[in-house]
């Protein structure tokens, strides 16, 4: 042996160990302690082998040349200390390994590790000596050697033959062995053979064949090593693993004869069935023996020999996994040339008594009954098994094989083993049937049972923990079933994508999951665990739209995935949108969908991905910007009609699972396919912000696809989520402000937007979707007035906001109004109430009165202020006309019976004042309040009420126009000449209204002249209505045409005046209404002279004791300030002075129509002596009642010259004498008042009798009902007590 390996000892004898140890020992000593030894003294035993290791510098140096020997031999020296000091530190720490505690061993074993990379041949040496020269050692010791030569052996590059072989035997000798430790030392020595295997595995195998084919049953150790070469992914290449695997099915072959050797046979079965000292993981020796029996099985060709076996394996305990895991693999292995046998077997095992028994009801009674609990899970397992292992024929056996899946899925007991047993088994069929050929053309009878069973399983699975793999699982099996045929019918693949989606993505937060795993003896990796189980989710949705690449399915598949989009749970919404996303991109870079079809409601798409940019968590927002950047270039694609070929040159299909369900291709390792020039240019959509994707994108939708982008956002609007309904509306803004003028369908979108804005509780969301119906309006400003027309009745504050938004914009307000003009002017009758079906009528009359009342809302909005005003002329003249025919669809008198049922549909009362207030407001904001107030205070609103007194209702109105001299008054007759030429009698009608009482102001000549004037009345003696033709006939008679006339008129003022004083009541009430009407028609004339005696005999009536009179009496008063010209004031001046406190005193009169005319003649005495605060001074007479109203009132009377002053105290000191209680009460008062402020004037100008009276009011007034009236008086009869005790100066 010395000769034949001069570099290594291979050749030491036994009977020199001892002396080696103690030359060893000698070595060690000599190593360590060279400072006080002499190296040259010492006399060592040295072998042949160490005197060349030695002298190994030695042979090198020869090859150098002679003049460098010399030089080198310091060096040479240096090296063998060194080598002599590595090799005594491992001999050392090989001795130590016996005693040192388990950390000081991992530490030795790691030094020994380090030493071995750097000098592989000094460690296998040194441990060889130790074995050779300490034979005596412990079992435990040379276990602990082993375990290091093992790592050496493996950590070596290159094995020596001599070590090969003598480590060889080395390990033979003591796998076999029994000690104290059992397994582990036969299995650490075995580890050593197998290390071998790494360097010559041949040589290895050559040696366990001849000792696996003695036809004795192998020992333990031969199978561990057997096993771990079958198992190992390391050991061999792949060509290698093919020598090896075909070599042990050659083993195989040569076993057969042994299947019939009883004992043989025998104790392969109790070896298999022997239970391991643990049961969760299977020992290799085991593993092998399943897969070893399975080939000899394969390999027999007797049927009957391999049923017997096999039904002898199956009657075997089914408790273990492993077992049934081995089980499974025999029948799969023997199934491949044996499938009839292995069929036969399983059905027969499947309709025995003890399945039958564990099928319909197991409760174990002991511990044999446990042996049968799971054997339906063994058959589930071998089916999977045969069907991986039969590859080209199992085609037609598939159908069977699933229905018996199936259908110990359903009747077994459900449980953890029992779902994992069936999914490992169905992931072996569909890999087995993925590599058959013409898998794809076959048609399949069971898929759907099969598919219903995964979602059933999936749906079990607890929704709060993710401990297993069943869920990946489950989703690579609908992967694969996907690709079968018969397609998979939309219901049931509608119930697959919602049972996948629910189980995956309503999981709790992986912090919580992880939580629940915390007290597992070996918890999972839950992020691992979590991410392949979306990617099989994600692989799922790709087998899907691959099989078949159309636009509609991909909105079939994303329509099930907004659900989630929208949830209200961050997690969940960050889960869809990455699913979302990933298959985005895959169909970006693979181009599967055709360029031909169109996409099916992409915008939809569109307008989720762009709120969920909006969400408050940073990995949604960069999911959903990403996938709406893959289906922009996704549209570019289509758009342009490209395909992408796929980036490896193979078909576009995906790659399988691995058999453990793990998809080769998925959202970690999907590469973008190499872009050309042109795509290039196209990739800056990814470097841009989330508002600019949508923006680019939009640009590339159609008509229809923008409206479900519209859609979608109008929906976002009602979330509850804050930032939906923001990113909602500023989608809805940019769709509109960027494509708002070729949208088609506004109706509908302005309805959708209505009925969400009650939801937008966020003023900046809100702010945004109205300002969207701004930008809408600017080219649809039709529609929307339209649409918004129907849904204003009744008018609510949110549509009132889309009508502020609709005229937010100066131009388009101006429109709107017009728009509503002209609505407002379709006023055709209601449709009778036998008419069964709508008529476009009715909806127009709807619309009609729809217009009055937002014309009457409008005028107090900020944002059609100018638009009203600029409008005015218009909208008076329409509102006049509309006020008739709101009459006109209120007759008056009881309605028939067939129009009881239309009365709901029909606000008449509310269209009677809504009408009449629409005019009321256009005179009060656009600044005729004077004209409002003429009417307000007379209480003429009120013939406006019915259709008799309506005429006369507008003519005071037009005479209110004429006496405030309107500026409008031009514009408005420009504007009602047309409407004289009207179809309508109603706008006729209201023309030559107005335009009579228009005759008495100088403003008509400038529009009219006289002739003109006398021409268009003419016209109206022609006119169809009666009424038309009577007010044309007055006009003419007007004083325009007859100047003549105001002569005669002055001059029957004179007997009309003397008839006052007439008995009757009724005659004096109608001359008082002839001299009224009289001062009316003598217009701008006026009555002259006669003014001041119809005021003095006006007024000696303001205190008749006949309500009737003193109201006559006071309207006359009225008529004729109001009439009167400012060149006649210097007359009435001291009779309005005279009048103003009767007047006031009057406001309080207990007549109610006294009261009106008192109000009416106060003002205009007011306006005739041109007061400050005439607005103030109109609001306070119409609608003010308290303290302040009298104290303004007063003011206005006492604080404006001394002369007014006394006139106004002395008429009030008067009134004190008056017969009327009321009037004396309300002077007292008024003196009151007066003495609070001006004491000492006030006492001036009384006498005692005044003084007495004045005490005896105050006195009387103390026992008034009311109680702000006492409390005046009691305080002001001290008042006056305490000033009249004074001393007058």
């Amino acid at each position: 042996m010395d000769g034949q390996c001069p570099e290594r000892p291979h050749s030491r004898t036994p009977t020199g160990r001892m002396s080696s140890a103690v030359s060893q020992n000698s070595r060690i000593s000599l190593t360590v302690s060279t400072s006080t030894k002499d190296s040259s003294c010492v006399k060592l035993p040295q072998d042949s082998a160490r005197r060349d290791r030695w002298s190994h510098p030695t042979t090198i140096l020869l090859h150098k040349s002679q003049s460098s020997q010399a030089t080198l031999m310091p060096q040479e020296h240096g090296m063998f200390m060194a080598e002599a000091y590595s090799a005594a530190t491992c001999f050392k720490m090989l001795q130590d390994m016996n005693s040192a505690d388990p950390f000081h061993l991992k530490y030795i074993i790691k030094k020994i590790k380090n030493m071995a990379h750097g000098s592989p041949k000094m460690v296998m040496e040194t441990i060889h000596d130790y074995f050779i020269d300490n034979p005596e050692i412990s079992s435990r010791h040379k276990f602990r050697l082993f375990q290091a030569l093992e790592m050496v052996i493996r950590a070596s590059d290159v094995l020596e033959e001599t070590w090969e072989k003598t480590f060889t035997r080395l390990a033979l000798e003591n796998m076999t062995k029994a000690t104290e430790l059992e397994d582990i030392y036969q299995d650490a020595a075995s580890n050593v053979l197998v290390a071998i295997c790494r360097h010559s595995w041949r040589a290895v195998v050559q040696y366990l064949e001849t000792e696996l084919l003695t036809g004795v049953f192998p020992h333990r150790s031969l199978l561990y090593v057997m096993g771990v070469l079958s198992s190992s992914e390391e050991l061999f290449s792949q060509e290698d693993k093919a020598c090896w695997e075909e070599q042990l099915i050659q083993m195989a072959i040569k076993s057969v004869p042994f299947l019939r050797t009883d004992v043989w046979s025998k104790e392969l079965l109790w070896t298999l069935t022997t239970p391991s000292w643990t049961q969760q993981e299977q020992s290799p020796e085991k593993a092998f023996l399943f897969t070893y029996y399975g080939l000899i099985l394969q390999a027999e060709k007797n049927g009957a020999t391999v049923r017997r076996h096999l039904q002898a394996l199956l009657e075997t305990s089914h408790q273990w996994p492993k077992q049934r895991e081995g089980m499974a693999l025999t029948l799969g292995l023997a199934a491949t040339h044996h499938l009839d046998d292995v069929w036969a077997v399983l059905d027969q095992f499947g309709r025995s008594r003890p399945i039958r028994w564990s099928l319909h009801s197991f409760s174990p009674k002991n511990s044999e009954d446990l042996h049968w609990k799971w054997a339906s899970s063994t058959i589930l397992l071998a089916y999977g098994q045969v069907a991986a292992k039969a590859r080209a024929h199992i085609l037609p056996w598939v159908d069977n094989i699933v229905s018996r899946m199936v259908f110990y899925f359903h009747y077994s007991s459900r449980d953890e083993t029992l779902k994992q047993s069936f999914l490992t088994a169905t992931l072996m069929l569909m890999g087995a049937v993925s590599r058959s050929e013409g898998a794809h053309s076959y048609e399949f009878s069971q898929t759907s049972e099969l598919l219903q069973c995964l979602m059933v399983l999936m749906e079990k699975e607890p929704q709060d923990t993710l401990c297993t793999r069943s869920r990946q699982q489950a989703m690579h099996i609908a992967s694969s079933l996907c690709k079968l045929r018969p397609p998979i019918d939309l219901e049931r693949k509608s119930q697959l994508l919602s049972t996948c989606f629910r189980s995956v993505f309503a999981l709790p937060l992986l912090d919580a999951l992880e939580k629940h795993t915390c007290l597992f003896l070996e918890p999972p990796n839950i992020q691992s665990l979590y991410s392949r189980t979306t990617e099989a989710l994600d692989l799922m949705l790709q087998s899907l739209i691959m099989q078949n690449p159309t636009a509609g399915e991909l909105h079939f598949l994303l329509s099930h995935l907004y659900i989630w989009l929208a949830s209200e749970k961050a997690h969940e919404r960050q889960r869809a949108v990455h699913s979302c996303m990933i298959l985005l991109k895959f169909l970006n870079h693979n181009g599967y969908l055709d360029p031909k079809e169109n996409f099916k409601r992409i915008g939809q798409l569109v307008g989720i991905l762009g709120m969920l940019c909006q969400d408050p968590d940073r990995a949604t927002q960069r999911c959903s910007l990403e996938g709406a950047s893959h289906l922009y270039q996704l549209l570019m694609r289509h758009k342009a009609g490209e395909t992408l070929q796929a980036e490896s040159q193979a078909p576009k299909e995906l790659s399988q699972a691995h058999s453990d369900g793990t998809p080769l291709w998925n959202s970690r390792d999907q590469k973008a396919t190499p872009l050309g020039p042109q795509e290039m240019a196209k990739n800056h959509i990814f470097q841009l912000c989330s508002s600019q994707v949508i923006k680019e994108i939009m640009q590339q939708l159609t008509l229809a696809e923008l409206n479900d982008l519209i859609w979608t956002a109008i929906d976002g609007l009602g979330s509850t989520s804050l930032f939906r309904m923001q990113a909602a509306s500023e989608m809805l803004l940019t769709a509109i402000q960027e494509h708002g003028a070729k949208l088609k369908i506004v109706s509908s979108i302005a309805q959708a937007i209505r009925l969400r804005l009650s939801s937008v509780h966020n003023p900046q969301a809100q702010e945004k979707t109205l300002h969207a119906i701004t930008l809408l309006a600017r080219n649809h400003t039709r529609e929307l007035v339209a649409t918004f027309l129907d849904i204003s009745i009744p008018l609510d504050s949110h549509t009132f906001q889309l009508w502020r938004a609709l005229g937010a914009e100066q131009p388009t307000s101006h429109l709107v109004l017009t728009m509503l003009l002209a609505w407002l002017q379709e006023r055709p009758l209601p449709t009778g109430a036998s008419d069964s079906s709508p008529c476009p009528k009715e909806k127009t009359y709807l619309r009609s009165l729809a217009a009055m009342n937002m014309l009457r809302e409008l005028q107090f909005a900020r944002e059609f202020k100018q638009a009203v005003q600029e409008a005015y002329p218009k909208l008076f003249l329409a509102l006049l006309t509309q006020k008739h025919y709101v009459l006109e669809l209120n007759p008056p008198g009881e309605p028939q019976p067939k129009q009881q049922a239309r009365e709901a549909a029909m606000p008449s009362p509310q269209s009677c004042s809504t009408s009449l207030e629409a005019l009321k407001r256009l005179l009060s904001t656009t600044g005729h309040w004077h004209d409002f107030a003429h009417l307000e205070l007379q209480g003429s609103w009120e013939l406006f009420a019915t259709i008799h007194t309506y005429p006369k209702g507008v003519g005071l109105l037009a005479r209110a126009m004429v006496h405030n001299h309107c500026r409008q008054i031009t514009v408005v007759l420009r504007q009602l000449l047309p409407s004289l030429q009207s179809p309508e009698e109603r706008d006729r009608k209201v023309a030559i209204l107005i335009l009579t009482e228009f005759l008495y102001s100088p403003a008509l000549l400038e529009v009219l002249p006289k002739q003109a004037a006398l021409t268009v009345l003419a016209q109206g003696l022609h006119d169809p209505s009666p009424e038309v033709r009577v007010l044309s006939l007055q006009g003419l008679s007007n004083i325009l045409f007859h100047p003549d006339k105001g002569s005669l008129l002055r001059g029957q003022l004179r007997p009309f005046l003397d008839g006052f004083f007439q008995s009757s009541e009724q005659v004096i009430l109608c001359i008082m209404g002839t001299v009224s009407d009289t001062l009316h028609r003598l217009g701008a004339q006026g009555a002259g002279s006669q003014s001041l005696s119809v005021a003095i005999s006006a007024r000696s009536f303001f205190n008749d004791e006949r309500n009737r009179i003193r109201a006559a009496a006071m309207g006359l008063f009225g008529d004729l300030v109001a009439a009167t010209a400012d060149r006649e004031l210097s007359g009435l001046r001291t009779q309005v002075h005279q009048s103003m406190v009767p007047l006031l005193l009057h406001l309080k009169d207990q007549c109610p129509a006294v009261a009106t005319q008192a109000k009416f003649a106060f003002y205009r005495c007011a306006v005739l002596l041109r007061w400050r605060l005439l607005h103030t001074l109109f609001c306070t007479l119409a609608w003010e009642r308290g303290l302040s109203a009298r104290h303004f009132l007063w003011t206005c009377l006492m604080t404006r010259s001394q002369e007014e002053f006394s006139i106004h105290l002395s008429q009030a000191l008067s009134h004190l004498h008056s017969h009327s209680r009321h009037i004396k009460t309300w002077a007292a008062l008024f003196i009151g008042h007066t003495t609070c402020y001006h004491p000492q004037a006030v006492f001036q100008m009384l006498n005692a009798v005044d003084t007495n009276l004045l005490f005896c009011t105050f006195e009387r007034l103390k026992s008034d009902p009311e109680p702000s009236i006492r409390e005046f008086a009691t305080g002001q009869l001290s008042f006056l007590q305490k000033v009249s005790a004074r001393p007058k100066q």
